[in-house]
């Protein structure tokens, strides 16, 4: 019988980010008490989300970083560099998704241990300036990880600074992002399988 091991990598407040090791294939059957809807995969079949690159360098950082598709993957990977920004970033092109009802963002991934950021845009601003909303999520490196990122941990920002709101607005998702952003030098790789929104029973 294939078995799955469960680990909680991060607590935020009170609210705890489960990050599911799968011992099983990719295809193994779901837990029966989540509802998936499919957002994308990368398999040629597949409706891609028009990934394109945003380094520091648009700050005046030294990051590289930069993605291809290998074997039905995306594989995020370059070397972050603490003099400068610090960060890199890969973003979907503009969406119109409404996860109204939905309890957050399930990433299936292959990574290297470093903690990452998945980002949510809608149409909100501050100071007339559009924001984005961010939760990090933590990786097992050796393991395929499927996490799972509840819609409450996502924060709005501006530029990396915290903001007091507004609040997400799930019905109007524009843009998702993926960040490498730990705020530390060095190489850094992630292969991203597959996201979907899931559902929590209740």
């Amino acid at each position: 019988m294939n078995l799955v091991k469960h680990a909680t990598l991060r607590k935020f407040g009170t609210t705890v980010l489960h990050v599911w090791l799968l011992c099983a294939p990719l295809n193994a059957k779901e837990p029966e008490h989540l509802d998936i809807l499919p957002l994308t995969s990368f398999r040629q079949d597949s409706n891609g989300l028009g990934w394109y690159v945003q380094n520091d360098n648009v700050m005046g950082g030294k990051s590289e970083g930069g993605f291809k598709i290998v074997s039905s993957e995306l594989v995020f990977s370059g070397n972050t560099n603490t003099d400068g920004g610090g960060f890199s970033s890969i973003r979907s092109k503009p969406l119109k998704l409404d996860l109204a009802g939905y309890s957050g963002i399930r990433l299936t991934l292959k990574a290297d241990g470093r903690r990452y950021t998945w980002s949510l845009q809608t149409d909100a601003r501050w100071r007339g300036r559009r924001i984005s909303y961010w939760a990090d999520f933590d990786t097992v490196p050796g393991e395929v990880n499927v996490i799972d990122v509840p819609f409450d941990l996502f924060l709005p920002q501006f530029r990396g600074f915290k903001l007091d709101g507004p609040e997400l607005d799930l019905s109007q998702i524009t843009e998702f992002a993926l960040y490498q952003y730990d705020k530390t030098d060095g190489p850094f790789e992630l292969r991203l399988v597959s996201v979907d929104a899931y559902l929590d029973a209740r």
